[in-house]
């Protein structure tokens, strides 16, 4: 980084009329190719106990990585406009600066476009101190409280997930000896005695299934989710889905046909993510389709792109609420045909797993009656 001024670089002096502790050292980094208003603004913000640092037009095209947690950038730099710039640090993402731009007339389209390409506010030249330290004080706050909920929300995340991880194996447990003895491995069952433990298994399954959920939840969340890709073939991921998911759905009379269509052999893909997509999928057409339906899983493949296609007898999905089905904890108004119970978290889930595989995951109503649902992968030619 080309400093204009050693001085202008050297670490600030605290001053008596500091807004808050919280302010102490934050580094501002004046970007700007105007002696004077460099001057002016580090000899408002030295005061302030803000550490500055400046960097020059000809350094300013390239831009280095900076730890500085406001730039003040001037849109009257020359070469590289000043928008482009606060567009290439936003793209790289992270805990990006947060950016300011120096105009010395207030033009609203001006404004228009800084706001677009990422910039949160406009200091106006010439510069008024007050007006100067009251933006910056708001947004150097608003940078602080948004970092804390960032840390509120990984340290819940953190939470749910050693409470999922300490729930589960009771469950499990619980779920294991109920299958034991209604199968009378340890003595005789009445019949009534058989209802009661069928009763403690279907629920503790529920609990099971909400608690594994929550923890993928928690792992979503955190950004935590890591695919392991491997060439998988989709024919067999789908064959071994249908096949397990038929087992429940003949509880309901009901039966998964599947429609064979044109895939690629192989792609390169987390195998058990994208059977656990299916798996919910499938799971989800059963418990909203009546007893006695027939559940169709059909396959595409078109340039570029091959797809799989769920499709029930259920109801359909609301017009009015489909936005809210790929939401955490969302459900619509249509029930479960059986009084299966949902969570509102797996549809959720399934779409944070094909985001990560380049995917999509999207949902219809069918024309005459039913919803599909449908997941499409990238085919390199």
């Amino acid at each position: 980084m080309k400093v204009l001024d050693p001085e202008y670089s050297a670490r600030a002096t605290m001053g008596t009329s500091h807004p808050g502790l919280a302010l102490k050292n934050r580094t501002i980094l004046i970007v700007a190719n105007d002696r004077a208003k460099v001057r002016s603004l580090t000899d408002i913000l030295r005061p302030e106990g803000y550490l500055v640092t400046t960097l020059d037009a000809a350094a300013a095209g390239d831009f280095p990585e900076t730890a500085a947690d406001l730039i003040l950038l001037d849109v009257e730099l020359p070469g590289v406009p000043a928008f482009e710039i606060c567009r290439r640090l936003k793209d790289r993402g992270g805990a990006a600066a947060t950016v300011i731009f120096i105009a010395s007339q207030s033009d609203p389209q001006e404004v228009v476009e800084g706001l677009a390409a990422g910039g949160v506010d406009y200091l106006p030249s010439p510069f008024r101190r007050q007006e100067v330290l009251a933006r910056i004080r708001v947004h150097l706050l608003n940078r602080l409280r948004l970092a804390q909920l960032n840390k509120d929300d990984k340290a819940k995340n953190r939470l749910l997930c050693m409470a999922a991880h300490d729930l589960r194996n009771p469950l499990v447990s619980i779920r294991a000896l109920a299958n034991i003895m209604r199968a009378g491995s340890v003595g005789t069952v009445t019949s009534e005695q058989h209802d009661l433990l069928d009763t403690v298994y279907d629920a503790s399954q529920s609990m099971l299934d909400l608690v594994n959920e929550l923890l993928d939840v928690s792992v979503l969340e955190a950004g935590e989710l890591k695919l392991t890709p491997h060439p998988t073939s989709l024919t067999e991921l789908i064959a071994a889905s249908v096949r397990l998911s038929n087992a429940i759905a003949a509880e309901k009379g009901s039966l998964i046909a599947v429609e064979p269509g044109p895939l690629p052999p192989e792609l390169s893909i987390d195998g058990p993510k994208i059977r656990q997509v299916l798996n919910n999928l499938l799971g989800n057409a059963i418990k909203f389709s009546p007893p006695g339906s027939t559940i169709t899983v059909a396959t595409f493949l078109t340039p570029g792109h091959c797809a799989i296609a769920v499709r029930d007898q259920g109801p359909g999905i609301p017009e009015s609420e489909s936005a809210r089905l790929f939401k955490d904890f969302s459900r619509t108004s249509v029930k479960p045909t059986g009084g299966e119970s949902t969570t509102g978290l797996g549809l959720s889930i399934c779409y944070t797993i094909m985001q990560a595989h380049a995917g999509t995951i999207g949902a219809r109503s069918l024309p005459g009656g039913g919803a599909e649902f449908r997941i499409t992968f990238p085919v390199n030619p």
